[in-house]
C-alpha cells in the first residue's frame, strides 16, 4: 500500500457527501451540483408563474411568500407573518381600490348602492379564486406535509386567498399602477357581465319611462291564490303604449318586482344591467 495515497472516506461513515474527481483530478461535490439544480428549477418556476400572472417581479422573494401557506413553514420556525397573509390582507384592501375606481369610471349614473353591491360581487373570495383558477395558479401553492386528497381541499379552499396576495405582491413590487393593470385586465371583463340583478328593478323601469317621457308604471293586484299563510300574487304592470308585463311572487312586492323584470327584458332596457 502507499502510504501517502489520500485517505478516501465513504459518506456512509464519514458524514462527508462523497466526491467525485474531475477531469482535472479535483472532486466536484455533488451537494454543490445538486444545490445548483435546484436553484436552476426554482428559477424556472417563478419564471412560469410570473408568464401566467402577467408580471414579471423585481423581487421574486414576494412572489414565493404569496404562494407560501403556513403550513409549508419549518415548524422550529414557523411564524405566520412568512405565509401569504400579510400580503392577503394589503391585497384585499388594494384590489378592493381598484376595482371601486374601476366602477366608478365604468357606471357613472350608478348610485353608491348600485356601486357597494357591484364591489361586493366583483371582490368576494369566489371571485378571486376564479381569477386564480383561470390563471392557472392551483398548483403553485406551497404546502406542508399533507395528504393527497386533503392538499387538493386545502388548495381549493385558499385559491381566493392567494390570488389577493399576489395582488398584494405586486403592488409592493410594482406600485399602484402595476397592481391595477394585473386587476384590469383579470376583472374588467367580470366588471361587464352582471351575475345578478343590482338595482331594484322596478326603479330601473320607472327611470327607463320617465326618460321616455312615459308616466309611472302602474302595479294591479290580477289574482292572489294559495292559503292565507302561504299567498301567492300575481301582479301586472301597466304603461301607456305598452302591453302589461305580470309576475307571481309570494309577496305584491316580490310580485312588482318579477313583472317589472319581466318588461325590462322584454322591452330591452338596459339599466338594471349595465347602470
Amino acid at each position: 500500500m502507499n502510504d501517502e495515497a489520500p485517505d478516501i472516506q465513504d459518506s456512509r461513515t464519514s458524514g462527508e457527501p462523497s466526491a467525485t474527481p474531475d477531469a482535472g483530478g479535483k472532486a466536484a461535490p455533488k451537494n454543490k451540483r445538486s444545490k445548483g439544480s435546484k436553484a436552476t428549477a426554482a428559477k424556472a418556476a417563478i419564471a412560469a408563474t410570473e408568464a401566467r400572472i402577467g408580471y414579471k417581479f423585481a423581487d421574486s422573494a414576494l412572489l414565493t411568500t404569496a404562494f407560501t401557506h403556513v403550513s409549508a413553514l419549518k415548524p422550529a420556525t414557523r411564524h405566520r407573518a412568512d405565509s401569504y397573509q400579510r400580503l392577503e390582507f394589503l391585497g384585499d384592501h388594494v384590489l378592493g381600490l381598484i376595482v371601486s375606481d374601476m366602477l366608478y369610471r365604468a357606471f357613472p349614473r350608478a348610485d353608491e348602492g348600485e356601486l357597494s353591491k357591484r364591489l361586493a360581487d366583483l371582490v368576494r373570495k369566489e371571485s378571486c379564486a376564479d381569477v386564480a383558477k383561470q390563471l392557472g395558479l392551483t398548483d403553485d401553492i406551497k404546502l406542508g406535509a399533507v395528504g393527497a386528497g386533503a392538499g387538493a381541499r386545502l388548495r381549493k379552499s385558499v385559491l381566493g386567498d392567494i390570488c389577493e396576495a399576489v395582488i398584494g405582491a405586486i403592488y409592493l413590487d410594482g406600485g399602484h399602477a402595476a397592481a391595477a393593470e394585473f386587476v384590469a385586465r383579470n376583472w374588467t371583463e367580470r366588471m361587464r357581465k352582471l351575475r345578478r340583478p343590482l338595482r331594484d328593478p322596478k326603479t330601473v323601469l320607472q327611470e327607463w319611462a320617465q326618460g321616455k317621457g312615459l308616466p309611472t308604471p302602474v302595479y294591479r293586484e290580477v289574482e292572489r291564490t294559495g292559503p292565507h299563510h302561504d299567498p301567492q300574487f300575481r301582479v301586472a304592470v301597466d304603461l301607456p303604449g305598452l302591453a302589461p308585463a305580470e309576475g307571481v311572487g309570494g309577496s305584491k312586492r316580490a310580485a312588482e318586482k318579477v313583472a317589472a323584470s319581466v318588461m325590462i327584458e322584454r322591452e330591452g332596457v338596459g339599466g338594471g344591467n349595465d347602470g
